[in-house]
């Protein structure tokens, strides 16, 4: 008997059920996959023009063809139907959504709280310890910058809690002015902590008030015959003068972000300038995910909800054309914001000019990255032609493994597809329980660490599979794939050439047994060598992380009976570890809470 298969969706009956309020709709397919996640106004109108209209644009057609059934969440006003539009795809990505897919975590300038001399750091992730954070910047460039900026106008220290709390005289950035040296008490808690607010007031834009706050001291350091005093309050006015004559200069006079956007080749390029306080902070390029036939305006309105909503948003937005729902759209950041937010598509003057700059980087890197992208499927088309494949590969990993003299081995594993790098898919394996330097154990055990899903039916199986190496590395690819049962994956070993020189390596296909030699002008081998290189790199990166992590602990902690507080008695009493390493057992024993014993262990764990 054939099963029963469901009726198709009948979108004419479902819209007549629907509520005229806001709210979220939700078209799936017959496979429960999400296709489109959409915000109205006014559901029953909005749901029933994809159904009741005689004809649409063929995005739109190809969507509908596929509905299998729909979802709607009724919301009270058409803002909380923007918000939660965006979130919901944000964190389910529908197939035919606009997406933005460049999600970093931003940097910003954090200010440490709850200190009596608190320090400025450039910091990205969560936004939990206590203290200030000033951003998002659009690049960790543009925070060092501004950092750099900061230690020469108000002298805030920079360096690590564990650093300042153990100087007994200035650091370097003392001797050259650019730190007051709070560590040693060279500034008192109350001047710190103006230097500290005149930061602050910096940061936030308000270097004028900070300028005529520093003129009333230097006046009155003069008056009271403190000409020292004076003339460094002196010197820092005109450097914050200069650069107010700078950033004027550059034209930029508000909080904004400017913001255009160019479609070719099915990819888009949207392209913002960030501006606050004055000061250019530098451009950022998001290359969204699109649907077919999606328009600028559209990619630019799903741009913002999905990039404002969550972060802060300046008090200007200068857009490179009108998008819908602009109206709705600055008020519901207005009220996430706290604060007025204008959204302006129409400008002239300086806003004009930074448009037509705005769009001019838009344009350049999208033409980058079509070129990048079609040098790219060149090199998995000849790929494909050199290896004899049935198609070009959909998925390439590639393992290299990492150690020095075997201590602290570390296997990558990188996968590329068509449009390259897949950097969510990375992974690193710590090897384990093998003899040291023993690069085919650590193979197999990383192969094996990997595939092992594979067999049990879970992630994605690679089309052609790069090992770093020759035959032998091979071999044991091989043996893996044969005793999980692993088929379908052509494998292939990249053999360094004669005197390790790049363009010359030798390609071996376990498959066929065969070796062959591309050749430096091959786009197949130029594919394989950023494969390669990119595991090495990402196989070196976690080795030292691994190794510096094991180098970092103290031998003292593998001591039984010494515990953090003994352990930091000891350290304080002979000044670091290698004090403790020249003393002797009688001298360990001398310390509060070291018998005799203990001492013993803690001399023979140390000189072995």
């Amino acid at each position: 008997m054939q099963p029963s298969q469901s009726p198709p969706f009948d979108g004419k009956a479902f819209v007549h059920t629907l509520t005229t309020s806001p709210g979220v709709y939700r078209y799936f397919d017959a496979d429960g996959e999400l296709l489109y996640v959409g915000k109205a106004g006014n559901l029953k109108k909005r749901v029933g023009s994809y159904f009741l209209k005689p004809r649409m644009e063929p995005r739109i057609g190809a969507m509908v063809s596929q509905i299998a059934r729909c979802e709607i969440t009724v919301t009270r006003t058409e803002g909380e139907a923007l918000l939660l539009e965006s979130q919901l795809i944000k964190s389910l990505k529908p197939r035919y959504n606009i997406l933005l897919r460049d999600d970093k975590s931003y940097p910003y300038i954090y200010l440490s709280g709850g200190e009596d001399y608190p320090r400025l750091a450039f910091h990205r992730g969560a936004k939990n310890l206590p203290g200030r954070y000033f951003g998002p910047f659009p690049s960790a460039y543009a925070v060092r910058e501004s950092l750099n900026l900061m230690q020469k106008l108000f002298k805030v220290r920079q360096c690590e809690d564990s650093y300042f709390r153990n100087r007994s005289r200035p650091c370097l950035q003392y001797q050259i002015g650019r730190c007051s040296a709070p560590c040693v008490g060279l500034i008192s808690v109350e001047d710190y902590r103006n230097d500290v607010r005149h930061a602050e007031m910096f940061l936030e834009g308000r270097s004028s008030a900070v300028i005529d706050e520093l003129a009333v001291a230097m006046e009155k350091a003069a008056a009271a015959l403190n000409f020292e005093r004076a003339a460094a309050l002196r010197d820092q006015v005109a450097a914050l003068r200069k650069l107010q004559a700078q950033h004027h200069v550059q034209g930029a006079s508000a909080d904004m972000d400017v913001i255009a956007c160019r479609i070719e080749g099915g990819i888009a390029c949207v392209s913002v300038l960030f501006f606050r306080n004055g000061i250019s902070l530098g451009t950022r390029d998001f290359f969204p995910r699109l649907p077919l036939d999606a328009e600028p305006a559209d990619v630019l309105g799903q741009f913002i909800a999905q990039y404002y909503l969550e972060r802060p948003v300046p008090r200007e937005l200068i857009l490179g054309e009108a998008i819908p729902d602009q109206a709705l759209l600055a008020q519901v950041l207005c009220e996430q914001a706290g604060h007025a937010v204008e959204l302006k598509s129409s400008v002239r003057g300086e806003r004009a000019r930074f448009l037509q700059m705005a769009e001019r980087n838009a344009q350049a890197s999208l033409t980058s990255r079509l070129a990048s992208r079609q040098t790219l499927t060149a090199r998995f088309e000849d790929l494909q032609k050199l290896l004899e494949l049935s198609g070009p590969p959909r998925r390439i990993e590639c393992f290299d493994i990492s150690h020095t003299r075997g201590e602290a081995t570390v296997a990558s594993c990188v996968v590329f597809g068509p449009e390259g790098p897949e950097k969510s898919h990375y992974r690193r394996f710590n090897i384990a329980g093998i003899t040291p330097g023993d690069d085919y154990a650590a193979m197999h055990q990383a192969l094996t660490r990997r595939f092992r899903k594979v067999a049990a039916g879970e992630g994605a199986k690679p089309d052609v599979l790069l090992i770093d190496g020759g035959g032998g590395q091979v071999a044991q690819a091989l043996d893996v794939l044969a005793e999980l049962g692993v088929s379908g994956i052509d494998v292939v070993g990249v053999a360094k050439g004669p005197g390790r020189r790049a363009g010359e390596e030798t390609l071996v296909l376990a498959n066929s047994g065969r070796e062959i030699h591309p050749g430096a002008a091959s786009p197949a081998l130029h594919l394989v060598a950023a494969v390669r290189d990119e595991a090495h790199r990402f196989a070196i990166s976690g080795h030292r992380k691994r190794r510096e992590k094991a180098r970092e602990r103290s031998v003292l902690e593998d001591v039984p009976g010494i515990g953090a507080r003994r352990r930091a008695a000891l350290l304080k009493a002979f000044g670091g570890l290698a004090g403790v390493e020249s003393a002797g057992v009688e001298e360990l024993a001398s310390i509060k809470g070291i018998d005799r014993g203990l001492a013993e262990r803690i001399y023979a764990a140390l000189h072995g």
